[in-house]
């Protein structure tokens, strides 16, 4: 309604004015911003600390200790070990789970997912039921000569347990979001199961599994709870980078703190080197997939 001079006057039940809502804009922006300002401080302020705790000598000096060079060797070894057997039995079978409905499939991928929600002390008491001496397969294993638990062989177990679902889960999930139309054109082309999965679906998916892969390898780098119940913590054995933070944590903490810096990196890059994997290979296109189904040569 208006006033006799004209003024426009807004009602009780219409739209607030130009002033009003730029005030609650702004009220919005500074609330979002604060927000924001929160919660990065929560998990930045943590690792600020840790990577100020200490002089940068210091910090070099605890890397340089026989200690610590021991859990890096162990760390490096059983992770390089367990990766390898997750990449090469977890991506076949991940591409079967992910281009094959059969009935069960559901129960499957239950099971696969289950390590990821299990407390890691559970995963490490599973491990000794099942394989330790007196564990379920522990008297076949006596007969056979071979006695895992707390050897090297025990950590690489611990890591697949743990680590191995996170391949496993992000291998799925990129099997599942591959065009099928462009796997069966190659399926005319020529190329068997086989070699439609090596040719055309992992390369296809390269994104994904590498993500997936980054993943489960930073997993198995942290991994702590299952290595020290199945394993144990013993320097130059079963000692990895995380046992040996908790080992040194009484005796010697700025010791502790170097390792926790270096494994502050290795995560990051890590992190960093999924990133751009799978900036890269999502640039892909159809018609670029397209031209490597067509370079497909018949089975020989």
């Amino acid at each position: 309604m208006s006033t006799g001079h004209g003024i426009a006057v807004t009602s009780a039940g219409g739209s607030p004015s130009p002033r009003r809502a730029a005030v609650a804009r702004a009220a919005l922006v500074a609330g979002a911003a604060v927000l924001m300002a929160v919660v990065l401080t929560f998990l930045v302020l943590p690792i600020v600390a840790l990577l100020t705790y200490q002089p940068v000598h210091d910090l070099i000096d605890g890397l340089r200790a026989q200690v610590t060079i021991d859990a890096i060797i162990v760390s490096l070894k059983t992770n390089a070990i367990a990766f390898a057997i997750t990449v090469v039995l977890g991506t076949p079978f991940a591409y079967i789970l992910a281009r094959h409905q059969f009935r069960g499939r559901s129960v499957v991928i239950t099971l696969v997912e289950l390590p990821l929600v299990m407390p890691p002390a559970v995963a490490g008491l599973a491990l000794l039921a099942a394989f330790g001496r007196l564990g379920l397969l522990g008297s076949e294993l006596q007969v056979l000569g071979v006695d895992l638990a707390f050897t090297q062989a025990a950590v690489v177990l611990a890591i697949l347990f743990v680590a191995s679902p996170f391949y496993l889960r992000g291998a799925i999930a990129a099997f599942e979001a591959l065009d099928g139309s462009v796997l069966d054109v190659a399926g005319t082309l020529g190329a068997g199961p086989v070699r439609r999965m090596l040719r055309v679906g992992i390369p296809l998916a390269s994104g994904g599994l590498g993500a997936a892969a980054g993943a489960s390898f930073a997993r198995g780098m942290g991994e702590f709870g299952a290595t020290i119940l199945f394993a144990g913590s013993f320097q130059g054995v079963t000692q990895t980078l995380p046992l040996a933070v908790y080992s040194l944590f009484d005796a010697n903490l700025d010791q502790a703190v170097a390792i926790g810096v270096l494994l502050l990196f290795v995560s990051a890059a890590i992190l960093f080197a999924s990133k751009l994997i799978l900036r890269s290979w999502t640039t892909w296109t159809s018609p670029s997939s397209l031209r490597g189904v067509r370079s497909i040569s018949a089975p020989r």
